[in-house]
């Protein structure tokens, strides 16, 4: 594939990075220490465009998904842009008794997947986002099935929150905690040391557009989906260094297809 020239993001400092001043529970006040020390010993953080994050105020950021590690990361990236990360987490995880208290404590968000209750989940997170919070969604719903773990086909959820509230939508683009924790399809050898991996938002996508149609038309949803998907590519391929291939890879079908047609 061919490479894309990018500057090299800035590496993760630390603790003495943490400006993070918006108000939070105690329970999740102590976390990032915590994701420090468990992190080091298997990762390199290179973070980059932290200055796109919204200071404060709502703001919903869209991440690619690769594994079961990155949403660690990205809510540490997001922690040390000055935000806390409220993440739609599925709603089995609520009923394990231990995790559910955690995320519970943590104020992150139940999506009952595949359900009438959906739509409940996207209240409550609208609700943060009206409360001035930061909201992230994953729009392809799991990890990526794509056979070399670009971005795949989206669902809409995101897109109806941003038309809905105004809510800027931040892409992010992140690599290499695929290669710490491999995701469901694929295998590697073990890796020994510490892995590169690497975290870049980049500009609000611009639905400006679209948002006077509002969130219930579907066309404006399917639009808007596109658009966000394509900037959580062009991040990907910063920080993978290399083009994506043409179309999307759509799960229900088995292969890739034209971006206008890749919403789920």
């Amino acid at each position: 594939m061919k490479s894309l020239s990018a500057p090299a993001p800035r590496p993760y400092r630390g603790r003495l990075g943490l400006l993070n001043r918006e108000p939070t529970t105690r329970l999740f006040a102590a976390l990032p220490p915590i994701a420090d020390r468990l992190l080091a010993p298997v990762c390199r953080l290179h973070y980059a465009g932290q200055e796109n994050v919204p200071a404060a105020g709502p703001v919903i950021l869209a991440p690619n998904h690769l594994c079961n590690l990155d949403p660690v990361i990205v809510g540490h990236y997001t922690v040390y842009a000055g935000r806390w990360p409220h993440f739609l987490a599925r709603a089995d995880l609520f009923a394990v008794p231990a995790i559910g208290r955690l995320l519970r404590g943590i104020e992150q968000i139940p999506v009952e997947r595949g359900s009438v209750r959906a739509v409940d989940s996207l209240a409550a997170a609208r609700r943060m986002l009206i409360a001035g919070r930061a909201v992230i969604v994953y729009p392809e719903g799991t990890f990526t099935y794509d056979p070399e773990e670009w971005p795949m086909a989206g669902h809409t959820g995101a897109a109806r929150l941003a038309l809905a509230t105004g809510a800027p939508v931040v892409p992010i683009g992140q690599w290499g905690a695929n290669y710490i924790i491999p995701p469901r399809h694929k295998r590697r050898a073990r890796l020994i040391g510490r892995t590169d991996v690497t975290v870049r938002a980049g500009p609000a996508v611009d639905l400006s557009d679209l948002a006077p149609r509002g969130s219930h038309d579907r066309g404006a949803a399917r639009e808007a989906t596109v658009l966000i998907m394509d900037a959580i590519r062009a991040q990907t391929e910063r920080v993978r260094g290399e083009k994506a291939p043409r179309g999307r890879w759509h799960p229900g079908r088995g292969l890739r297809v034209p971006v206008q047609e890749a919403v789920r």
